[in-house]
């Protein structure tokens, strides 16, 4: 039987980046939306993001991850688009003024992924060996276990990043693992980095569906996308960011899980170097993972996080 909604709705619009990876996530919400309303048209709208065409700028230097959705919200905005898929891990930790995420989906592997073509693990690469990420967070990780190697930049999108690797520019990269499962590219993973010794970005794994908020058509017509258990998990996630005032300039992991009914959540902060370290964990009840993400900040802060964001400002 056809789900049904307040308001009729004919046509759905989905803005979406035009990466590979970010058409599959759009994709994969509409054949999601078509299965549930078969009546309903679902098209998208790709569209060019400044994030994706400052390919050799660092993230946090040009304006952080707001670049990978600005435009879709400006398309939500001007009533060009319905609603946007986003990587959750590419959302700011606060949302502008109007609008909402209606919807984060089941969660794909949230682990980081190490890619390389002569190397099996981190501890086989050669002291003074080059790895490429665009993440200061998993750099800052890294460098704390294995301070020799050379740790450099990496921009663009999946395919750039592993035709770099290929032409022998790095020895090895490091991606998110649930890009690359997507994409059909789990063959080119050597190791799966689990969280103890790379945790991942706030909303690592996990899409998002955003509109504006008083479009609550859209949000009840997307409503049975939601995954309870990754919904709280990643607001647990970004409620750490957003107490921190993460933004792609700060070395933040975040990630939960929901084991035996309870919430359960660790964080980090380090140095980019990673010479400095705060760690903290806890948990709590599913319903009220804000909470549970303000309580780990303060104890990242009583860990010594503010210095080494104080320090990141100087």
């Amino acid at each position: 039987m056809e789900s049904s909604v307040s308001r009729p709705v004919e046509r759905v619009v989905i803005a979406t980046r035009r990466s590979r990876l970010a058409l599959w996530q759009a994709e994969h919400v509409k054949h999601r939306l078509e299965a549930l309303y078969p009546r309903i048209t679902v098209d998208l709208l790709p569209l060019s993001t400044q994030g994706d065409e400052l390919l050799e700028a660092r993230l946090d230097k040009v304006g952080g991850k707001g670049l990978f959705v600005k435009e879709l919200e400006t398309a939500l905005a001007e009533g060009r688009a319905d609603l946007a898929v986003h990587s959750m891990k590419d959302v700011p930790a606060v949302l502008p003024p109007g609008f909402m995420l209606a919807a984060i989906l089941a969660r794909e592997d949230p682990r980081d992924a190490l890619v390389s073509n002569r190397f099996t693990s981190l501890d086989a690469l050669p002291a003074n060996g080059v790895l490429g990420t665009s993440s200061l967070r998993r750099a800052a990780q890294i460098a704390e276990r294995f301070p020799g190697l050379r740790i450099e930049a990496l921009r663009g999108n999946v395919e750039t990043r592993l035709a770099k690797l290929d032409r022998g520019e790095y020895d090895a990269i490091v991606l998110a693992a649930a890009g690359l499962k997507r994409l059909g590219l789990e063959g080119r993973i050597r190791a799966l980095l689990e969280p103890a010794a790379s945790l991942p970005a706030a909303g690592q794994g996990a899409l998002g569906i955003e509109c504006i908020a008083a479009r609550t058509e859209i949000d009840r017509l997307v409503a049975p996308l939601r995954d309870a258990d990754t919904d709280a998990c990643v607001r647990a996630e970004r409620a750490v960011s957003r107490a921190l005032g993460g933004n792609c300039a700060v070395p933040l992991g975040a990630f939960a899980q929901v084991i035996g009914g309870r919430l359960q959540l660790q964080a980090i902060v380090a140095a980019p170097d990673g010479r400095r370290v705060a760690r903290a964990q806890d948990e709590g009840a599913t319903d009220a993972p804000e909470s549970l993400g303000e309580q780990v900040a303060a104890l990242l802060r009583a860990q010594g996080a503010a210095e080494i964001l104080a320090a990141l400002q100087v």
